[in-house]
């Protein structure tokens, strides 16, 4: 993180740190559920022309990064200690 950020990579770091937040907690779901939210305001602002090109490639490799590390991660898949 730069000292000067724009108000767009503030809502992407905000997003971001609940996102990081979720993980640390084990909160499978809700981390899969942010970093659906963060792509979309990714691809959004994207879009739209907001980000600044480094800006840009920095999350664009964040959310790669992330969605290969979360693939299957969801409490949905666990069975049971039970069963």
């Amino acid at each position: 993180m730069s000292l000067f950020t724009t108000k767009s990579e503030k809502q992407l770091d905000s997003i971001l740190h609940r996102m990081q937040m979720n993980l640390s907690n084990n909160y499978k779901d809700n981390a899969q559920s942010n970093l659906q939210e963060l792509e979309e305001t990714y691809l959004k602002m994207k879009a739209e022309g907001i980000l600044k090109k480094k800006t840009e490639e920095r999350y664009g490799q964040l959310i790669n990064d992330y969605k290969s590390q979360l693939k299957g991660y969801s409490h949905k898949e666990q069975t049971p200690y039970w069963t």
